[in-house]
Order: C-alpha cells, then structure tokens, then sequence
C-alpha cells in the first residue's frame, strides 16, 4: 500500500488522526521495490528525517517510533554520541573499511565490549567479525559449533527467529518463509518446544511446564534410543522477539545450560535483539546468570549502522584460518558508533531506565487489561514488551485461555499508526503487538505511548 497522509479531525474522540492516501513516492516504491519487501506494507510511511525516539514523515508528520529499527537504535535516532563519533572518524581520515585488519578503533570496539561481558566470559572471549548483518553471525556461530565439536545436528525452539538466510533459516520456528523453498540447505535441525507459560506446549504452565520441558530435553541428550544424534549446540533465544516477545523462564534457562554442559554441547545465545540493555540487563542471558558458550550480536552493537559479531569461549576457537569471513566485516564507523552507545550505556545506567521504563508502560498495560479482555497476555523483560490479542469469545484451551485474535492486531496497528505511534506486530499468527522503543524514551513519553495505545485499542475494538 502506499499513502501520503493527510489530517482529519475524529469528533467522537477529539484528537486528530491521520487518514492516508496515495503518494507518489511510495507509489513508486510499490511499483519498483521487491514484493518481499514487508515493512511498507503495514508502516506505509515515507520518512524524511528523524530525532530521538520520533520521526517525520515526507509531510512532515511526526511519529514516536516504537519499532527503532527492530531494536537496532538503542538511543534513538541521531542521538548525539552517535553522530559525534562517526564525525571524528570522517575527520580523522581514518580507513572507513579495513576488511578484518585491525586499527586503533577496532581495537577499542573490542575493548569496549569485553568490558561489558560477564568477567568469567570476558576473560577467556574470542571475536568473530562477521558480514554486518545478525544471519551471517548466526551462520558463523553453525560452522564454529559444527567444528570444534565434530557434530553437524543443532536443536533449536519452536518460536526461534535467526535469520533469513538459508542456514539460519533452517532454525527458525516459522513455517511462512520456510515453506516456497523446499529443503533447506542445512537438514541437521531438530526443534524442541519453547517455555511458552501462557501457551505451555505441555498444557502445564507454571513450574510443571519447566519441568517437563527440561526433562524432555535432558531426555533427548541422554536416551540412545531417542533418534536425535548428540548435536553440536542448541541455540535459544532468552526472550524470543519475532516469535511473539516470549521471555523464557530464568530456571529453565538454568537448567538448560546444565544439561548443555554436562552432554557437552555448546550453548548458542542469540542476543541479536536482546542485547544491549535492552531487557533491563546488558544481555538477556544475565538475568539468569549463566555463562553461554557462544553468544551473537547484531542490531544495537553499532550504534545504528551495520555490524555483527560472534563472540565465544576459548575451547571452541578451533576453525581454520578463513573459516569465516566477508568483506565488509570492517566497518570503522560503525565500531565507532558501537563503542560510543556502549559507553553511553553505561554511563548513564540505561540497564536501569529500560528495566524501570519497561515496568511503566507494562503497568500501564496490565490497567487497559482490567478493561479489555482481548489483551490477554502481557509479558517481556525491560523495553522489549508484547501484548498477545486473544478473541474472548472464542473457545479457550487447556490452560483456560482465549484463541489467538489475528484479525484484531493489524487493526490496533493501524489505529496506532493514524495517532501517530508506530508498533509492530509479530508472534504465532500475527496475533502480538510488539513495543521496542528506544532505550532513551523518558517516563512522559512512556505515558504518552501508553496513552495513544488506548485510545488506538478503543477504536479497534468499537471497529471490530
């Protein structure tokens, strides 16, 4: 679809929304771009410029962005230290691309982020620099695992989102992308069920679902008769985003890196999305307190600008040289652009905020919830929240919950979007309006966000 947007004044609830309508520009977009592009056509926005946690469209409409790149701008749009550092870079006439030879800002990107690691990780941590995007990081931490141990099965969750590439593809949960292409390139996958509570795949919820979900695993590792080969490594997600923002419980979590180390298979943690303080902690891992053996990183590690990275343990640093690699591995600006968010970071205890701002908005939420029954779950650690649509008039499941209501979210989504609030939708049947607004939003903006959404959620409804 492709709109320019024009104001029209809602009587019922005296606010000025946005109606949209047909633009040149992202007409022309819809006639030349891709059809797999997917953003422009439930965010039909043409953007022109953009600050903070807002941005303006080519008609100078303003909108609070609580999409950030899908996690990506950390700090918002242009945020100060960001710019500050990819200036210096240019005025220094510094290498912008040094494929993986090192410099004086490489250097510090690296020391940055081990500085940020848990100190028994940080202490004996490798890091791969791959091609700037999450997939390739994903796709190097298969060939690590797959070498150093000499096994080619990895196990993944159902729900899990690592990609689109075909190897990382392989992992994801996600039938949709999956299904056109056939065989996938890599056929060494095997999927276990994720600690999904409000949906427990056991039907038990609760500490039951957590048992039996580890046991199930244990059970796969150990039996000689359970037709899975012992796998090079099981890759999760501690809070899976795409998969509908699904925080695994910290016991399970616990009880996964103790099996994982006593069979002797590598545990991949995906913080691609998570990472970065994003949930409340630098890294969703640490809300459990475990050490993974491998951990990727992509999104926020630039400070907006591409960049991936694999870091991981020491024992599995086995590969050959050139195992892994691609060209543009050695972005200057963006490792610039990295070490001043992560400084930021900690300087100013974002940790903190995120986990004090995600508390905000989810009271805010769970208020709504007491008045509208088709919010029926709402979950997430820090400013990576979902609030999963469910049809209370439907027929509930074993755990008394209401069917899933995907024809409800594109709705909110789009009555958001006319109020001037971008979100995205995600999860098991599109069914999850997603919340990840820059870390930086401040307690005033969390109320206003609040406040759009329900009137956005009133008008949903009423429209039903």
């Amino acid at each position: 679809m492709s709109v320019a947007i024009r104001v029209a004044a809602d009587q019922d609830a005296g606010e000025t929304l946005y109606q949209f309508d047909e633009s040149p520009l992202l007409a022309r977009q819809s006639r030349q771009e891709s059809n797999a592009r997917s953003y422009p056509r439930r965010i039909p926005l043409a953007l022109k410029r953009a600050r903070g946690i807002h941005v303006e469209d080519v008609e100078g409409r303003r909108f609070i962005d609580c999409l950030a790149g899908a996690g990506t701008l950390a700090l918002g749009h242009n945020h100060p230290v960001v710019i500050e550092a990819i200036q210096q870079v240019l005025a220094d006439e510094l290498p912008l691309h040094t494929l993986d030879l090192t410099t004086p800002v490489k250097d510090q990107f690296v020391q940055d982020l081990f500085s940020v690691l848990p100190a028994e990780l940080a202490a004996e941590a490798r890091i791969q620099f791959c091609g700037p995007t999450g997939t390739d990081a994903v796709e190097a931490a298969l060939k690590l695992v797959r070498t150093a141990t000499g096994r080619s099965t990895v196990l993944s969750f159902q729900g899990g989102y690592h990609g689109m590439s075909q190897g990382a593809l392989s992992l994801m949960g996600s039938l949709g992308p999956k299904r056109p292409l056939g065989a996938l390139l890599s056929n060494g996958v095997q999927f276990m069920p994720y600690p999904y509570d409000y949906r427990c795949p056991f039907g038990l919820g609760g500490a039951a679902g957590v048992k039996a979900n580890l046991n199930y695993l244990e059970n796969l590792l150990s039996d000689p008769e359970a037709g899975v080969q012992l796998p090079a490594a099981v890759i999760v997600e501690v809070v899976q985003g795409e998969g509908g923002v699904i925080p695994a419980d910290l016991d399970w979590l616990r009880g996964v890196r103790a099996i994982t180390a006593k069979a002797g298979v590598a545990l991949i943690v995906d913080e691609i999305q998570s990472g970065f303080a994003r949930t409340g902690r630098m890294f969703a891992f640490e809300h459990a307190g475990i050490i993974p053996d491998v951990v990727v990183m992509s999104k926020a590690i630039g400070g907006s600008l591409p960049l991936a990275v694999v870091v991981y343990r020491q024992w599995l640093d086995s590969w050959a040289p050139g195992a892994h690699a691609g060209t543009f591995r050695g972005n200057q600006m963006a490792m610039a652009a990295g070490s001043a968010v992560i400084r930021y970071l900690k300087e100013h205890d974002i940790c903190a905020h995120a986990a004090a701002m995600g508390e905000r908005l989810g009271g805010h939420l769970r208020e709504l919830q007491r008045a509208y029954p088709q919010l029926g779950d709402i979950r997430g650690r820090g400013l990576m929240l979902g609030v999963e649509l469910v049809d209370p008039n439907g027929e509930v499941d074993a755990l008394g919950h209401a069917p899933y209501f995907p024809r409800l979210a594109p709705l909110i989504q789009r009555e958001c979007l006319k109020r001037g609030l971008i979100l995205e939708l995600g999860g098991r049947h599109g069914s999850v309006v997603r919340f990840l607004p820059p870390l930086v939003i401040t307690a005033e903006q969390i109320d206003e966000v609040a406040a759009i959404f329900a009137r956005a959620l009133a008008a949903a409804v009423a429209g039903l």
